[in-house]
C-alpha cells in the first residue's frame, strides 16, 4: 500500500510548507524548535519524505508554528510557481479563516504511557472538550472525584456506571459517583 498518493504530490505539499516557513522568515531549525522537533525532522516534511504532512493534525500543528493555517498551506499548494505570469483577479477574493489554535473551553493533555497504544502512545497530546459526551470507541478524559485523570476509550454508560477501555484492552466499570466530569477527545495530536 503506497504512503501518498505520489512522491510529487508529497514534495508539493513539502514546497508549499517551505514556502511559508519562508515567508515568517524562520530557518528549519528555528520552525522545529517552535514544535519540538530537530530542523533534520522539519526537512523531511519539506522534502516530502515524511508522509505525516497528508494529516490535518499535523499541517495544523506545522502551519501554526509559522503563524499560518492550513488552509494558507492549501493556498500555497495551489498558487503557481514564482515565476508563472500573474493572473488577473476574477471575481471576490476569499481570505478564508485562519487557525488560532484549540477551541475555547478546548483543554490539551499529553499522554505519559502507553496504556491506549496503539490508539495513543505516550508523548501524544490530547485535545478534549469538557461538557462534549464521547461516542462509543471514542477517546475520553475522565476527571474522577478524588482528582485523578484517566484517559479511557468509551464503551457505554447508564445511570449507574462508564464502561470504558483501557490499560491491556480490558473493560472498565466506573462508577458515576465516583466521577467529577467526563469529556470526548476531539483530536490527538503526535508529538
Amino acid at each position: 500500500m503506497p504512503r501518498f498518493e505520489s512522491d510529487s504530490d508529497a514534495r508539493r505539499l513539502g514546497e508549499a510548507l517551505a514556502a511559508l516557513r519562508q515567508e515568517a522568515g524562520l530557518s528549519q531549525a528555528a520552525a522545529g524548535a517552535r514544535v519540538g522537533m530537530t530542523s533534520q525532522g522539519w526537512g523531511l516534511y519539506e522534502s516530502g519524505k515524511r508522509s505525516g504532512l497528508f494529516r490535518p493534525d499535523i499541517q495544523r500543528r506545522l502551519t501554526t508554528a509559522l503563524g499560518a493555517s492550513p488552509e494558507a498551506l492549501a493556498l500555497k499548494l495551489g498558487a503557481p510557481p514564482a515565476d508563472a505570469p500573474e493572473a488577473p483577479p476574477s471575481g471576490l477574493e476569499n481570505k478564508g479563516r485562519a487557525y488560532a489554535g484549540p477551541a475555547s473551553g478546548t483543554r490539551r493533555l499529553q499522554l505519559s504511557n502507553d496504556d491506549l497504544a496503539p490508539w495513543a502512545a505516550s508523548g501524544v497530546v490530547l485535545e478534549y472538550e469538557p461538557g462534549r459526551w464521547p461516542r462509543r470507541g471514542q477517546g475520553c478524559v475522565i476527571e474522577m472525584a478524588d482528582g485523578e485523570t484517566r484517559v479511557r476509550l468509551y464503551e457505554h454508560g447508564d445511570a449507574e456506571a462508564l464502561v470504558v477501555r483501557g490499560v491491556g484492552g480490558g473493560e472498565e466499570r466506573i462508577e458515576r459517583s465516583a466521577t467529577r466530569q467526563v469529556s470526548a477527545v476531539v483530536a490527538r495530536l503526535d508529538v
